[in-house]
């Protein structure tokens, strides 16, 4: 199923409960544990969620889907945050619409709220173009090729 211009995203394929109701589409929020309007952006969030899951063996108990924080007195929400056990964030995820490229102000938006949650790892994507960076011991960030292997870090 895709709903982004015909176009498929770059994520292996999941079973997702869609529904529709009064003309609107649904999809199933396994960590939420409700349906969700299904815009682009969440088609693209519920794919991360499920690829966190089923390739990279996240517990869903340690994901986090529009975690709420506040930044110089400003309410946000991070698309996605995956935990450590100890419930401080490793993983930091923006989620964009695949029609939307990613840019400066993306990096610059994730870089902000990590201000905050100062996980390890953050990831853009928007579905088809996948940015990774990693936090290193010296406090300088490195891009990375591939999603990380985190489940040793949890």
């Amino acid at each position: 199923m895709s709903i982004a211009n015909g176009s498929s995203l770059n994520f292996p394929s999941y079973q997702f409960r869609v529904k529709q109701d009064d003309g609107n589409r649904y999809i199933f929020d396994v960590i939420r544990k409700k349906f969700i309007a299904l815009t682009p952006e969440e088609w693209v969030r519920q794919h991360l969620v499920s690829f966190l899951i089923h390739d990279l063996n996240v517990p869903t108990g340690l994901i986090g889907v529009e975690v709420s924080f506040s930044f110089n007195s400003i309410n946000h929400r991070a698309d996605v945050v995956v935990y450590n056990k100890k419930g401080q964030p490793l993983l930091l995820a923006e989620c964009k619409a695949p029609t939307v490229d990613i840019t400066d102000d993306a990096v610059d938006q994730i870089c902000r709220y990590n201000y905050v949650l100062n996980a390890e790892y953050l990831i853009i994507t928007n579905g088809i173009r996948h940015y990774i960076l990693q936090l290193t011991k010296d406090n300088r960030w490195i891009t990375l090729n591939n999603f990380p292997e985190i489940t040793n870090k949890i």
